[in-house]
């Protein structure tokens, strides 16, 4: 095995644990006034954070001691189970239904989203099949179409749940992983163009992915329905300013904004903290994504290398989506904002995420 360091990153385990730090002072802003209202509980939300968060920062320092090799023995056994999730979760009476998507599976209060296991499970394993089999990307029957094959089943079961947010992760971590390892640009070119078409026909078969386009376009057009979240989202940010309203002082989560400490969350930090809090966010995410590059580039091995680097694009294409979504770049997706948002089987997968991420940090020249 390869020689370690003595320790992991300290520079990504440090903006890591800020970014949750932030999230769990951030959730709690976000949601006591609306978990006083349905709870009449103020901490109900922060209580499940910290609960999520608690189990999530124990498995990524368990995680993190674990060679990230390991990983690769197990890959395909990893890889059926969160197929057999997915599968699962769209058994009535077993999948748990929640704003239109049957997306959980789990008891009461308590559930897990099969889709997320499926994003790191797919990383995983497109990792080792793309060490192992580099040299056939550049061939459009033996690597190129088996690679996509996978990626797209998967697709096609989260969208089946309906929850195109994720899906769209997904294949676009999966898109950066093949592209990496060598995968033509003509190939990508064709399927670009298929997957316009694929994406016309999953909008125009959806009707409220239709209204949710619409309202992108002009939410002013019906302010109090599809249009509603984004408005909102932006009278609360406009507001912050430089120095924001105040920590706790935010208005629009008084009803105003639906679920606050979810997608939205975004929203309440800059209207709470401004435009110094939100670009402070940022900045934290800017410097997880280099320091997760650079993890990938000093990796010993070709795994180690799609390993980091999936996991670090996984990222990073959720929080762009996520914040595009907020300040009005793009339609209403539904994804969280990783770290940051309320959440449960959502946190805890993504450090455990940074776990491996981590662990491959010992081994990396960085």
């Amino acid at each position: 095995m390869f020689k370690h360091q003595n320790a992991p990153d300290y520079t990504l385990l440090v903006v890591v644990l800020s970014l949750i730090v932030v999230g769990v002072v951030m959730v709690y802003s976000s949601s006591y006034v609306w978990a006083d209202y349905k709870y009449d509980d103020m901490y109900y939300y922060l209580k499940r954070q910290l609960l999520f968060t608690g189990a999530g920062v124990a498995a990524m320092f368990f995680i993190m001691m674990i060679p990230y090799g390991t990983w690769k023995k197990y890959a395909k056994i990893i890889l059926l189970s969160c197929f057999v999730l997915l599968l699962l979760v769209l058994i009535p009476g077993v999948g748990m239904t929640r704003g239109g998507a049957q997306s959980w599976i789990g008891v009461g209060a308590f559930s897990i989203q099969p889709s997320e296991f499926m994003k790191l499970g797919l990383i995983i394993f497109l990792s080792v099949y793309l060490a192992s089999n580099q040299k056939y990307i550049t061939s459009l029957r033996k690597g190129f179409i088996p690679s996509l094959l996978l990626v797209f089943t998967a697709f096609g079961l989260i969208m089946l749940q309906p929850d195109l947010g994720t899906g769209v992760v997904l294949v676009l971590t999966c898109m950066a992983l093949i592209y990496t390892a060598g995968a033509r640009l003509s190939h990508f070119f064709g399927l670009a163009f298929l997957g316009l078409v694929g994406f016309l026909f999953l909008i125009i078969s959806a009707p409220y992915r239709i209204a949710r386009i619409t309202a992108f376009l002009n939410p002013w057009q019906d302010p109090l329905g599809d249009g509603f979240q984004i408005i909102q989202s932006l009278y609360a940010i406009g507001p912050g300013g430089l120095m924001g309203l105040g920590l706790g002082e935010s208005l629009q989560k008084y009803f105003y904004l639906p679920e606050p400490q979810t997608d939205f969350i975004f929203a309440i930090i800059g209207e709470e903290l401004g435009f110094i809090g939100g670009t402070f966010v940022l900045v934290l995410f800017a410097l997880l994504f280099w320091r997760g590059i650079k993890i990938s580039l000093g990796a010993p091995d070709q795994f180690g290398r799609f390993l980091a680097l999936g996991i670090v694009s996984m990222l990073t294409i959720q929080v762009m989506i996520n914040i595009s979504v907020v300040i009005g770049l793009i339609p209403v997706t539904g994804i969280t904002l990783p770290f940051l948002s309320y959440g449960g089987s959502s946190l805890t997968l993504t450090l455990c995420s940074v776990g491996i991420l981590l662990n491959v940090s010992r081994y990396s020249s960085i």
